[in-house]
C-alpha cells in the first residue's frame, strides 16, 4: 500500500550517477513560484558546498516522511477493512437474528392459530350443546303449546256447552 515509499527509492536510485546538487526538494514539491525552479533543476547547477549536505538531509527526511504517511495509510486502510469486517459480521448477526425472528414468529403465530382452533373446537362443541338443548326447549314449547290449544279448545267446547243448554 505504500505506493510512495517504492517511487521515493526509485527517485533515490536514479540520481545515483549524478551529482548530489541536482537533487533538491524543489523537483519532488514544487509549489507557487517554484515552478521555474524545478524546470532549471533538470540543468547542473553549481551550489555552495554545505548545500550538498543539506540536500541529502532533506531527501532522506522526505524518504522518511514518504515512508511515515504510507504507513499512515497502511494503518488507515487496516482500520478501514477492520471496520468493513466488523460490518459484515453485524450484517451476518442482524440476518441470523432476523432469520431467527421470523422462525420464532412463524411458529407462536403457528401456535396461537392452532389455539384458536382449539377454541373453536370447544366453542363448536358447547354451541352444539346449547343448539341441541334450545331444540329440546323448543319441542317441549311446541307441545305445551300443543296441550294449551287443546285445554282452549276444551274450555271453549264447555262454555258452548253451557251457553247452549237452557235454564231451569
Amino acid at each position: 500500500m505504500s505506493s510512495h515509499h517504492p517511487n521515493v527509492t526509485m527517485a533515490h536510485q536514479e540520481h545515483e550517477g549524478e551529482p548530489e546538487e541536482t537533487q533538491n526538494d524543489d523537483a519532488c514539491c514544487p509549489g507557487p513560484g517554484k515552478e521555474k525552479a524545478h524546470e532549471e533543476s533538470s540543468r547542473p547547477r553549481m551550489e555552495p558546498p554545505g548545500a550538498a549536505v543539506l540536500d541529502g538531509q532533506a531527501s532522506r527526511y522526505f524518504a522518511a516522511l514518504d515512508s511515515s504517511v504510507g504507513d499512515l495509510r497502511q494503518r488507515a486502510q487496516r482500520l478501514i477493512d477492520r471496520l468493513n469486517d466488523s460490518r459484515k459480521e453485524d450484517h451476518t448477526v442482524m440476518s441470523g437474528f432476523r432469520d431467527s425472528l421470523q422462525l420464532k414468529v412463524s411458529n407462536l403465530a403457528e401456535q396461537l392459530e392452532e389455539r384458536l382452533f382449539q377454541l373453536y373446537s370447544l366453542h363448536n362443541e358447547l354451541i352444539q350443546e346449547r343448539l341441541q338443548e334450545l331444540a329440546e326447549v323448543m319441542e317441549r314449547v311446541r307441545q305445551a303449546e300443543d296441550e294449551l290449544q287443546q285445554v282452549c279448545h276444551t274450555v271453549e267446547a264447555a262454555y258452548r256447552d253451557l251457553c247452549l243448554q237452557p235454564e231451569t
